[in-house]
């Protein structure tokens, strides 16, 4: 903790990039890194669902159908903020200044969120949010693209993958604690799905980049991803 904390006195902030696949718990690994390290955490992939929450909100999205052209004409009018939550110790997300974190995590908005991502026009208004949000370095952020588009020179790059079972699995642990009806089946098939989706988008596809070291941690615990993640940052140090 001393060393962490006497680099960033110094001044030696960096920018850690955490991709991979959905459901390999990057957000609570990059909330904890971020933690440790006194870094802001910007979870991306929040943002995205925030922007899919509002277009079926809003119509832009029916019956499971995305119209582009409507979530695209939305953009304008969508405002995307993170405040801190001293309950949950984490920071919650507004869209236009109404609380969304609940929201945004439904299976209704996971089934539609990697077509979303792919709309052109919303990828690069969201890139050039989080490009903003991390200009001043010491952030540590989750996502698809972020070592390779959104921070291609981020000085530390981390690409987080499981198996697709125990990703569904942790996945259904946490819809049926929030009270979801949902079944392992759907869960599964909506992990999958979103894979292929965004491994095979035109715009921005989820790809291990080139210096990304890579964690595959469907049998690690939270604590050993932390030592994991400690050992490589202290030899950056």
């Amino acid at each position: 903790m001393e060393r962490c904390n006497d680099d960033a006195r110094k001044g030696k902030k960096i920018v850690i990039a955490v991709d991979g696949f959905s459901s390999c718990g990057k957000s609570t690994f990059a909330k904890a890194i971020a933690a440790r390290l006194g870094y802001i955490f910007i979870d991306t992939g929040a943002m995205y669902r925030a922007v899919t929450l509002y277009a079926l909100d809003h119509g832009a999205i029916r019956s499971g159908m995305v119209d582009e052209e409507a979530v695209a004409a939305l953009l304008k009018d969508i405002e995307i903020t993170f405040r801190f939550n001293p309950e949950r110790g984490a920071s919650d997300i507004y869209v236009n200044g109404d609380l969304a974190e609940g929201r945004i995590r439904t299976i209704e908005v996971s089934n539609c969120v990697s077509r979303v991502s792919s709309i052109r026009e919303v990828r690069e208004k969201l890139v050039a949010m989080q490009q903003r949000m991390g200009r001043d370095r010491g952030v540590v952020m989750d996502g698809r693209d972020i070592g390779t588009v959104v921070f291609p020179d981020a000085e530390m790059k981390i690409f987080m993958t499981a198996d697709p079972k125990v990703r569904a699995e942790r996945r259904y642990a946490e819809l049926r604690a929030k009270g979801d009806e949902v079944s392992m089946e759907e869960v599964l098939e909506n992990v999958v799905s979103r894979d292929r989706a965004d491994m095979n988008r035109a715009i921005s596809p989820l790809r291990q980049a080139p210096d990304a070291v890579v964690l595959d941690n469907s049998r690690m615990s939270v604590d050993e991803q932390m030592a994991w993640f400690m050992e490589r940052y202290e030899k950056m140090a």
